[in-house]
């Protein structure tokens, strides 16, 4: 995400952190705007809220956690919003492969296509978000 926020600093446009109490004095410090969740739950429901669409990038298990938690929530009607998953260099081929066999073994209500594209490079990711939300 550091490399995704200098890259949107650096070329003008706006910058809207969220980070969590506990990580507050590790969150950016030139930022537009910096919101401070007090847990985990509420940031992500900030991130959500405040989102058009989701990329899910390179990441740890908070990435994971985040990632499964709009799926939760797509699967269940709670958002229509494009959701990519960014394969970078077959990063996720592990997490691709249990989606697409929970697809095949009945685990999920909505064909995996409905609840995310996945894609190996990032200009796939922002010709599909080009076409899946408004301008």
């Amino acid at each position: 995400m550091k490399v995704v926020a200098d890259g949107v600093y650096e070329s003008g446009g706006k910058l809207c952190g969220v980070s969590v109490e506990f990580l507050a004095d590790k969150a950016r410090p030139v930022a537009d705007q910096m919101i401070v969740a007090k847990d985990l739950s509420e940031r992500k429901k900030l991130l959500l809220d405040n989102a058009d669409a989701v990329v899910i990038m390179v990441g740890g298990t908070g990435t994971l956690d985040e990632a499964t938690e709009i799926l939760e929530l797509k699967k269940h009607g709670h958002t229509t919003k494009p959701v990519v998953l960014l394969n970078s260099a077959g990063f996720y081929d592990g997490l691709k492969q249990q989606f697409q066999r929970m697809e095949a073994e009945g685990f999920l209500p909505l064909p995996l296509a409905d609840l995310v594209r996945i894609v190996d490079e990032p200009g796939e990711a922002i010709a599909y978000l080009e076409s899946a939300t408004p301008s």
